[in-house]
């Protein structure tokens, strides 16, 4: 799918989203199916002008939610991936790779190489037989250089808003706490992954349609699919639109044995979105969205003091996203539509930034 800017917006960034939109979207990523009837309660809205809400803020791409095939994802290979361009190709090979479903994200960092990928697969030889190569056929990659992650400590999924009081949020994180059950699926229920994979809040009535079914045999397949913890449900959002616009990633080494206890301390600060171990001189990546460039510094010194003896090799600050975790995002930051899947002949994990 071609990679075109959309002009979304009739407002300004900081205008698009209101206090009532961020508590909506902050609840949808604790709780991504959580009925009408149940969220007005919480939020003392009414159910219909919470759905008039979320349609939206979802067509104006500004949230969307999305399901992944759930799973250890240390048992999967996570590569991450510099790719060098020829001059002037940097636009098309970021359009050609956001078409290879195993590539998940795709951004264009300011710094040494031109596009850095996050890559799942199977297994390691999957990646280096036949993705690694796909990758390099692609007209205009010069040369890539690949990270291997040894271990996934945090992941974009669990990023949250924070737009909800405390009450609030304790009430929408209950109704999500529901653990899976042995639910075998069924033919039929595995039809449903790709129709949530592109909406995550797809009612059985709508799939029902889709797949020429009736709504009642579709209701019974989506509790099962929903019940027996196969999908994992995401709602992600329009960093620009939710006031932080700047991604930074480091590369940075931790002592041996000391990366449980940095991924520890990782996860306290809020703007960390993804902490992993890696393979390489640089054993350990932290990515963070951030409200400007000058709050890096501000980031270097907080990794600084929560992780003693951090050495931060490199950083680089994302000039723009054109794929995060299989959607296609515009220069806006905001969804531009699903990309092919890549579980829909493959099993994959859960999203990673």
């Amino acid at each position: 799918m071609p990679i075109q800017p959309v002009n979304h917006a009739r407002k300004t960034e900081s205008e698009a989203l209101s206090e009532d939109d961020l508590e909506l979207i902050h609840a949808l990523q604790m709780a991504p199916r959580v009925t009408w009837q149940e969220a007005a309660v919480i939020l003392q809205a009414r159910p219909a002008t919470l759905a008039a809400r979320w349609r939206r803020i979802q067509s104006e791409g500004l949230a969307w939610i999305t399901s992944y095939r759930a799973g250890d994802p240390n048992e999967m290979n996570l590569a991450f991936v510099d790719v060098d361009c020829a001059p002037g190709q940097v636009m098309g090979v970021a359009e050609a790779l956001s078409s290879i479903p195993e590539v998940q994200t795709v951004e264009l960092p300011a710094g040494h190489h031109d596009c850095m990928l996050t890559v799942f697969t199977e297994t390691l030889s999957d990646y280096s037989k036949r993705v690694a190569p796909a990758i390099l056929a692609i007209p205009g990659v010069v040369r890539i250089q690949t990270t291997l992650g040894s271990r996934l400590h945090q992941a974009g999924h669990s990023w949250r808003l924070a737009a909800l009081d405390p009450k609030k949020a304790a009430a929408f994180a209950a109704l999500a706490t529901s653990g899976p059950v042995d639910a075998p699926l069924t033919q039929g229920c595995w039809d449903l992954l790709p129709l949530l994979a592109h909406d995550g809040r797809a009612t059985a009535a709508q799939m029902a349609k889709e797949l020429g079914r009736s709504a009642s045999a579709v209701q019974r397949q989506l509790s099962r699919v929903l019940a027996s913890g196969t999908v994992s449900l995401r709602c992600d959002v329009a960093q620009a639109a939710v006031g932080f616009p700047v991604t930074c990633t480091w590369y940075a080494r931790v002592p041996p044995g000391e990366h449980q206890a940095a991924a520890a301390a990782v996860r306290s600060l809020r703007s960390v979105r993804l902490a992993a171990s890696t393979t390489g001189q640089s054993n350990f990546l932290v990515t963070m969205w951030l409200r400007s460039v000058a709050e890096v510094m501000t980031a270097e010194l907080a990794l600084q003091e929560r992780v003693p003896g951090i050495d931060l090799r490199e950083s680089m600050v994302m000039l723009r996203m054109t794929k995060r975790m299989g959607m296609l995002i515009g220069p806006d930051t905001r969804a531009l539509g699903r990309a092919e899947l890549l579980w829909e002949a493959r099993p994959g994990a859960d999203g990673v930034v």
